[in-house]
């Protein structure tokens, strides 16, 4: 028979779980939002119809070709059906036209887009903007930088963005964010107003906390 300590302990460790489980949720929702902004916004460029349900409107792949037509300048034939099999072979195009243009992807599939896998479907999103907005981004203001790799140069502006928050040192795109004090910092440089308290409100005591005015900003 389980004692008290260990159903404590039980109970407590589900808790955890559900706390992480609720942040992973949270975070992936926060991606979502911004990433379905950024994706309509390319396509008001090309009066492409936007979406509504990322995961949901990119698994046949005809979003992500119109996406990478308009990212490219070129003409990408879509598959006429609506099969899985043509869904398959929309998304492999996709993955081929991002190969061909040095887009780093890892360990994501055609199968990972059409079965809707939320996590893998940020991460080609993530990387499409990392390559063609970031880039250029970082390209145009930061061209001093010896830099090829996307990530360090994204680093390197990141860096400069919070070096006057002497609580945020960036070191990676992991665990450098978890305490959201990166993010804020961030935001305050760029949008100072969001902020009703002023700069201390970049340090609310909870992680949680510090979700709102990013939540704010990107509602």
């Amino acid at each position: 028979m389980a004692s008290h300590g260990d159903i404590a302990e039980g109970g407590a460790n589900e808790e955890f779980n559900d706390i992480i489980k609720w942040r992973s949720d949270e975070h992936d929702a926060v991606q979502q939002k911004t990433f379905t902004k950024w994706i309509n916004a390319q396509f008001s460029k090309t009066e492409k119809t936007p979406i509504k349900d990322m995961f949901s409107d990119l698994k046949d792949g005809r979003k992500l070709l119109d996406l990478l037509e308009g990212l490219t300048g070129t003409v990408l034939t879509k598959e006429r059906g609506s099969t899985r099999v043509h869904a398959l072979n929309n998304v492999n195009k996709v993955l081929q036209v991002l190969h061909q243009n040095n887009v780093d992807l890892v360990n994501i599939g055609g199968t990972d887009i059409v079965d809707g896998n939320h996590k893998l479907t940020l991460g080609l999103i993530w990387s499409i903007i990392l390559h063609w907005q970031v880039k250029d981004i970082m390209k145009d203001i930061m061209s001093n930088l010896q830099q090829t790799n996307s990530e360090k140069i994204l680093l390197s502006w990141v860096r400069q963005c919070t070096r006057s928050y002497p609580e945020v040192n960036v070191l990676n795109f992991t665990t450098s964010w978890a305490d959201g004090l990166a993010l804020n910092s961030i935001l305050h440089h760029f949008r100072p107003n969001a902020f009703k308290a002023g700069k201390q409100v970049v340090r609310l005591s909870a992680p949680v906390e510090r979700l709102g005015p990013l939540l704010r900003a990107v509602g």
